[in-house]
């Protein structure tokens, strides 16, 4: 592998996108908002990788975020006046065939970059080889590579590089790896650019989105995209392009570093990045540094993540207004299933007591019951339940309504994790020249284990306690991994701390959030960051593509344990928090015209 000049400044890697879907504009603002040596976008997550399949089963030439190449075409000529080189996972399914669109695009603009791309993830051809299909024939399978093609496609002088599905973070890890000539084994440099990557990589979350204690912030009408400036050690500083709204505080930082992790050990494909060793401090308005995070060898094999084609689902959502609503659902539970003609393999039912006594809005007074109905026959759940759910319409309970027509079923698909071993996924840099470069596994492995709990602090007898919502003192993220979810919670304070490592249990946990008893719930400790993760194994069924629970992707199953009510010692509870000036509600007329 050729290596560049070490550098000695700080590298600046800014990201534009934290999903397929993301502010279309961002990478025109991060391009025109200051300076960036790297403009990066992750565009890449479990379901994405079921879209992208899907686009595949109808034209072989797609299968890549076509969003990235609208904005390429939009921006490319400005980021090569810039200097600034881009790279982005936006490849999906189908790398060359976005790198072939690219130089398309370059051509018909009459520039000069030089296109690089990143291959070998895609296993879906060796599936059957590697023991991929046991349950279900895959749609996708795919491998998390590594940063290593990034670096060599940039060291051989690409302005673009795009890959397919390689981790969250190595599309800031190979931009900082090749700015500094960093080794395979410099671990501890390589984990600091990890957990630089893991803040930014889903952007404006790392800038006041998704974040608890979002009413601290002045301006979230429209967040700045992140920034990291990384140095040689793997230290960094996140920040954001000045002029830009939300903020970078610690606190944001530290919801991000919580999102989507497990424990102590976090594994990428070329170093395992020791999250208990991270430490964050504040560097000025907008400024957080990142130290301390030190980094092992990798595990001995990559992760697959692999989506199947599970068979159709449909459902119904019953409203029920006013008084007895559980009857009202048990009339209507029992009409349905009698009256269906096959029943389908899964028929779940969901009663949301969202209704209030003596509600002044018929809104308020109403409760929703969703019917959730799947089967590997598209018949089944398709006009054959929704003819019987609306038949129901003049024959059921009083005020019967639907939120919507149901409609005629639509497929659905599962995520399934994996595991290969490392020399059996090619990893190929296919350079700017056409030239192809294998890129090997780490030379160096160690198998993944969980971190023992660190030493605890003294627990503490307080005098005074008071029953409030745990986000009186705490904040919370939360998000899925498959099936999985976690949730980190973390508060500010070394007292509060105390108090939270000691209270917050598993069991404790379960009183609070009921959905969770009964599954299998680990606790992680986290003292640097004053915070325990806790990751939740099955409450998301089959992964978010199965819809098995109101909230699929677990976004909100934070902000619910927030809202819990537990014993806080009164003396660690805030009299008030700090809050941002409301604005002025919008008008009847400005609501019908779509400002909101």
């Amino acid at each position: 592998m050729t290596h560049l000049p070490i550098a000695r400044e700080p590298v600046r890697i800014g990201n534009c996108s934290g999903f397929y879907g993301d502010r279309i504009s961002a990478m025109r603002e991060m391009l025109e908002g200051g300076d960036l040596d790297y403009l990066t976008g992750d565009y890449l997550a479990e379901l994405t990788m079921l879209i992208l399949g899907r686009d595949r089963m109808k034209d072989p030439s797609r299968g890549y975020a076509k969003t990235f190449l609208r904005q390429a075409e939009d921006c490319l000529g400005l980021a090569l006046d810039r200097g600034v080189r881009i790279v982005a996972n936006a490849g999906g399914l189908n790398p060359s065939g976005l790198a072939d669109a690219l130089r398309e695009v370059n051509d018909r603009l009459g520039l000069n970059a030089t296109i690089a791309h990143v291959e070998g993830d895609d296993l879906i051809a060796r599936a059957a080889e590697l023991g991929l299909d046991s349950e279900t024939a895959p749609l996708t399978a795919n491998a998390y590579l590594g940063a290593w093609g990034i670096v060599e496609c940039l060291n051989a002088g690409a302005d673009v590089v795009v890959t397919g599905r390689v981790t969250d973070a190595s599309v800031i890890v190979g931009p900082a790896a090749a700015h500094f000539g960093w080794a395979r084994d410099d671990f501890d440099k390589l984990a600091g650019a990890v957990v630089a990557g893991h803040v930014i990589e889903c952007g404006t979350q790392a800038t006041g989105g998704n974040y608890s204690w979002f009413t601290e912030i002045p301006d979230l009408s429209r967040p700045g995209f992140p920034i990291a400036e990384i140095a040689g050690d793997g230290s960094s500083v996140i920040t954001k392009h000045a002029g830009t709204g939300g903020a970078v505080t610690v606190d944001t930082v530290t919801a991000q570093l919580l999102y989507e992790i497990t424990g102590g050990r976090y594994a990428n494909p070329d170093v395992t990045a020791r999250m208990d060793s991270v430490v964050l401090s504040d560097g000025g308005p907008d400024r957080v540094r990142i130290s301390g995070a030190t980094g092992e060898a990798p595990p001995p094999q990559y992760k697959v993540s692999l989506n199947a084609l599970a068979g159709f689902r449909n459902e119904a959502t019953f409203v029920l207004t006013g008084l007895d609503i559980e009857a009202k659902a048990k009339l209507v539970r029992q009409q349905l299933e009698s009256w269906l003609q096959a029943k389908p393999q899964e028929l779940e039912w969901t009663l949301a007591r969202t209704d209030h006594p003596d509600a002044d809005t018929e809104e308020t007074a109403s409760a929703l019951l969703r019917c959730t109905v799947r089967d590997t026959d598209p018949n089944v759940v398709g006009r054959a339940f929704s003819s019987v759910a609306v038949e129901l319409a003049l024959a059921s309970y009083p005020g019967f309504t639907l939120t919507a027509p149901p409609s005629h079923g639509q497929p659905y698909a599962v995520f399934t994790p994996a595991f290969v071993d490392a020399g059996q996924v090619p990893h190929v840099a296919v350079l700017p020249d056409g030239v192809r470069v294998d890129i090997a596994p780490s030379a160096q492995t160690r198998a993944l284990e969980d971190v023992p709990d660190p030493p605890l602090p003294d627990p503490r007898d307080w005098d005074d306690t008071v029953t409030v919502p745990l986000g009186a003192v705490a904040a919370a993220r939360s998000g899925d991994k498959g099936g999985n979810a976690n949730v980190g919670v973390w508060v500010r304070t070394d007292e509060q701390w105390r108090w939270l490592v000691h209270a917050l249990t598993v069991d404790e946990l379960e009183r609070m959030l009921p959905e969770v008893k009964g599954l299998n719930v680990t606790r992680h400790v986290l003292p640097h960051l004053r915070a325990v993760n806790f990751v939740i194994e099955g409450i998301l069924g089959r992964g978010v593509a199965s819809q098995a629970r109101f909230d699929p992707q677990a976004k909100g199953l934070g902000e619910w344990l927030r809202s819990r009510h537990i014993e806080i010692p009164v003396a660690l509870v805030p009299r008030q928090r700090p809050r941002v000036a409301p604005q002025a509600p919008l008008s009847t007329d400005e609501l019908q015209e779509g400002h909101a």
